[in-house]
């Protein structure tokens, strides 16, 4: 089974572990991933903490004795958002390092979720309700260190933007997976690598969605596809997205979409 085909299948029966799932993705950029070195290394890092240190010896063990950061320096290599190479590099961005710090509370009985503010993740102890900036390092913060790390982060006003709980909500698991491909959406097209961003976008679209999300994605898809010079499978694509009736397309979004389908095919000649 390729790795798009086994993430696919994974995320179809439900509500993923988080180090499985973002293992799976790891392996659509290393086909040849051994899972298994890396699920130990997580079993590894959470037989280091202390037995009952709680949540104060889980984020010691992980960010004083472990060494694990932020990557400030480079924050959109796309090994930040590749659970294998923040294992190996201690290294990533916030949403890795919250999948680190939650499998490895998970182990030692720690319960972390995610938590989507606007603008940074962070992660938060179901116990106490206590919430840490993984990036910063495992800071612990208070609602007012939130408010704070949320202003600095998108630049919201005081006097424009109230800050409230509804602005620190808990993520599913899946919703960390999706929110992790498209990190890497982001960077690869940036860095226009049109065959990795093929994975990518093909294990995005394995999550059932509207059409109105589908169709973007699918649109990028053939858009990757193009760029390898496989024009025809692009093409095909776009007059399938185009074709599809239950999409809540216009007639000139679907038009539009011929069109596209064309230009890949003018390519051939």
């Amino acid at each position: 089974m390729d790795p798009v085909a086994r993430f696919g299948a994974l995320v179809g029966r439900g509500e993923p572990h988080l180090d499985v799932g973002a293992l799976a993705i790891a392996a659509g950029a290393h086909p040849g991933l051994d899972p298994d070195r890396w699920l130990a290394e997580l079993d590894r890092l959470a037989a280091a903490v202390p037995d009952g240190s709680g949540l104060t010896g889980l984020l010691e063990s992980l960010f004083e004795v472990e060494g694990f950061r932020g990557n400030t320096e480079d924050y959109y290599d796309p090994r930040n958002s590749l659970l294998p190479h923040v294992l190996r590099r201690r290294t990533g961005i916030p949403i890795t390092l919250a999948v680190v710090a939650i499998e490895v509370g998970r182990r030692t009985g720690v319960e972390l979720e995610g938590v989507g503010m606007p603008g940074h993740f962070l992660v938060r102890d179901k116990a106490s309700g206590v919430h840490v900036d993984v990036f910063g390092g495992g800071r612990v913060l208070d609602d007012s260190d939130c408010e704070q790390l949320f202003r600095a982060t998108t630049g919201a006003a005081a006097g424009s933007v109230p800050f409230h709980r509804d602005l620190l909500p808990r993520v599913t698991h899946r919703q960390i997976l999706i929110r992790m491909l498209e990190n890497l959406r982001g960077v690869y097209a940036r860095r226009r690598r049109p065959a990795d961003l093929e994975w990518v976008l093909r294990m995005r679209l394995t999550f059932p969605g509207p059409a109105e999300t589908a169709v973007p994605l699918l649109t990028d898809l053939a858009e990757a596809l193009g760029a390898q010079a496989r024009w025809p499978e692009a093409a095909r694509i776009l007059r399938k997205a185009a074709e599809d009736t239950d999409a809540p397309l216009d007639a000139a979004q679907r038009d539009a979409l011929r069109d596209k389908a064309r230009s890949q095919l003018a390519n051939l000649n």
